[in-house]
């Protein structure tokens, strides 16, 4: 074999070689990618959680009626009945899905008192919206006259200051407005607008949609974290529609159960974390010399006489 033969041989060898590769030819699709790094594991114990998922009014009381009529309690109980058997088939076993019955006063006063006596962790309360009479006016659905009004749309959610649990409520409200728009629900600004009078309400979360009202009964009076949902505006007619779905009330579910377990997570969290500062703080004081306390008389030591004046 002659030098050059030998050595042209030894170059297209080296080339394909080189060449060849994945990473030379710029073909790195198919190259295993490094792994993405794992979520940290949940802490939250779903078995043992609780929520109570408040129907909003009752039969005898069902609120105000939809554009179409529908009254919102009927709306109500079915976005509230899916939001119970999502969270009980994501494991959160002891959901509680609380029904009222009764008249207004008394139905808001045994909600809270029925919430109360449960060792629950969280209260939801499941509403849907509608406007000041001002704003509405009259069409005919189905060969009957209705009220509507198309100039509002959306969300929101309200939390009270006087809430037992308020800086827990404030972060199941950011947690839930989260997942809301992370499912592109909008919430609705209009109770910031000068125009709503007696109705305008403090916006404390402008990214989560979460207003304060303090004078709510089921916020003000239950012992554990409470939200308040107004799941849409059903006196807007085209909202309506939307919000009757079962695609909207799956969707609305989904958004609770993520933030539920999310919330769950931190809550756990916290007072894993509160256990083990008072865990230090009971070791430390353990090890520490116990101080002799005020008066403490020692027999084997002669009291010392006081100095006689001169």
């Amino acid at each position: 074999m002659s030098y050059q033969y030998h050595r042209a041989w030894r170059i297209a060898l080296f080339l394909l070689l080189s060449l060849g590769s994945p990473a030379a030819l710029g073909q790195t699709a198919n190259t295993p990618s490094a792994p993405s790094p794992a979520a940290p594991p949940s802490s939250c114990d779903r078995a043992t959680f609780r929520t109570v998922i408040d129907v909003g009014h009752t039969l005898e009381s069902p609120g105000a009626f939809s554009a179409r009529g529908v009254p919102e309690y009927q709306l109500n109980l079915n976005l509230a009945t899916t939001i119970e058997r999502k969270l009980t088939a994501d494991g959160f076993e002891k959901t509680v899905l609380l029904v009222t019955s009764g008249r207004t006063q008394p139905g808001l006063l045994a909600r809270v008192r029925n919430a109360n006596t449960l060792p629950a962790d969280l209260y939801l309360s499941i509403h849907h919206d509608s406007v000041p009479e001002q704003f509405k006016e009259t069409w005919d659905f189905d060969g009957k006259p209705n009220l509507y009004s198309d100039r509002f749309s959306g969300h929101s959610m309200f939390v009270s200051f006087d809430n037992a649990e308020r800086k827990a409520s404030l972060l199941f409200g950011n947690l839930l407005g989260k997942q809301l728009k992370a499912r592109d629900l909008q919430f609705t600004r209009h109770y910031t607008e000068a125009i709503m009078g007696s109705r305008r309400r403090d916006l404390v979360d402008p990214e989560a949609g979460v207003y304060r009202y303090d004078k709510l009964i089921v916020l003000r009076h239950t012992k554990m974290p409470a939200v308040l949902l107004e799941a849409g505006m059903m006196i807007n007619r085209d909202d309506e529609l939307k919000l009757a779905s079962p695609e909207r009330q799956a969707l609305i579910a989904a958004a609770v159960s993520g933030a539920v377990e999310k919330f769950c997570d931190l809550r756990t969290a916290e007072k894993a974390k509160l256990l083990a500062e008072a865990k230090r703080t009971k070791k430390k004081a353990a090890k520490e010399p116990e101080k002799p306390k005020s008066g403490w008389f020692n027999p084997f030591t002669r009291p010392q006489k006081k100095p006689q004046p001169n």
